[in-house]
């Protein structure tokens, strides 16, 4: 065919042929990425047996902990704040293995999700482990699970524009954001998961999956701006800040700054009540079992507990500091 027509001509055809093929694949790829989320979407689930969960284990108990009799590196993992490795461990199953300040705060923060209702990944933190191929041993490893039965989309989920924007669990983890003081509330820190429920059947769980940027001090403009500085993991820091600001015609002004900032500032009242009263199903012994966890020192334990507990008072109390206000 294309010896009958001319370079120019013959040149166009094969444009349009590639452009053609282009546009088809990516409609195949759009159709096939909107298949592979199920119609179930679910981001928190009444976690009835609150008062009983165990902060220590976290979402995958006994059961999950990774078999760290050999470690073996498969491979460095890109990107991020932290260094990431992924790992097989001695049973088979893979790790996303995080090393530095992060490790620490991720491991805590998803436990005091976790233990709220929220679908959180599911973390261990190593004290020390050491990882042939990498020919290491790392200190405070997070270990993160991969399952197999688990299927991670590519396209992050945004705090714009979600399933869940104006329901009460969506508003509810914002606080929570706040309470934890994360600051890294990018979209590509979110992920949805793709697994099956108690009864077999397919759904999407929406899940924060970064977490790292929690428990650090409340950063002023200065620093943020200025200095680029991004505060992780600073127990006495964390403890030092109050969580919220103020209460103004029925909105919460928190004492917080995080990437997305302008999602946060349509909480109300009743939305950071709500998350209180989850939070406060919570013992302290539970969120102490969250820092035990992470592998925090026992005076760190004490303090972050004790902060946790404030910041739930200060939820607790913000109708009757609104009466207050308006007398």
């Amino acid at each position: 065919m294309f010896g009958r027509l001319s370079s120019r001509k013959a040149y166009a055809v094969v444009v349009i042929l590639i452009l053609l093929t282009a546009s088809t694949f990516a409609v195949a790829k759009k159709i096939r990425s909107k298949k592979a989320i199920p119609k179930a979407k679910v981001m928190w689930r009444e976690p009835h047996d609150a008062t009983a969960r165990d902060l220590y284990l976290g979402p995958g108990g006994e059961s999950m902990k990774p078999d760290l009799r050999r470690v073996t590196l498969i491979k460095v993992e890109p990107g991020g704040y932290s260094k990431k490795y992924r790992v097989r461990d001695a049973s088979g199953r893979e790790w996303i293995a995080k090393v530095g300040k992060e490790a620490q705060s991720e491991t805590a923060a998803t436990r005091l999700l976790w233990g709220t209702g929220y679908y959180t990944d599911v973390d261990y933190l190593v004290p020390s482990v050491h990882i042939e191929g990498l020919n290491k041993t790392l200190k405070n490893v997070r270990f993160g699970a991969r399952p197999k039965n688990e299927e991670r989309l590519d396209d992050p989920w945004k705090w714009k524009k979600n399933p869940f924007v104006g329901k009460r669990e969506f508003q509810g983890l914002k606080v929570m954001m706040a309470l934890l003081n994360n600051w890294d509330t990018k979209d590509s820190n979110n992920r949805v998961i793709v697994t099956s429920d108690e009864k077999g059947d397919d759904e999407a769980r929406y899940v924060v999956h970064d977490l790292g940027g929690t428990f650090g001090k409340k950063m002023n403009w200065f620093e943020r701006n200025l200095l680029f500085k991004r505060n992780r993991n600073s127990p006495n820091g964390y403890a030092k800040a109050r969580l919220v600001n103020k209460v103004e015609n029925g909105r919460v002004h928190f004492n917080y700054w995080s990437k997305n900032g302008g999602v946060f500032k349509d909480v109300s009242v009743a939305d950071a009540e709500w998350a209180a009263a989850q939070l406060s199903r919570l013992s302290p012994a539970q969120i102490a079992d969250a820092f035990r966890a992470a592998n925090y020192s026992p005076e760190q334990v004490r303090i972050l507990t004790a902060a946790v507990q404030r910041r739930i008072a200060e939820l607790n109390n913000l109708s009757r500091n609104e009466r207050l206000a308006r007398q």
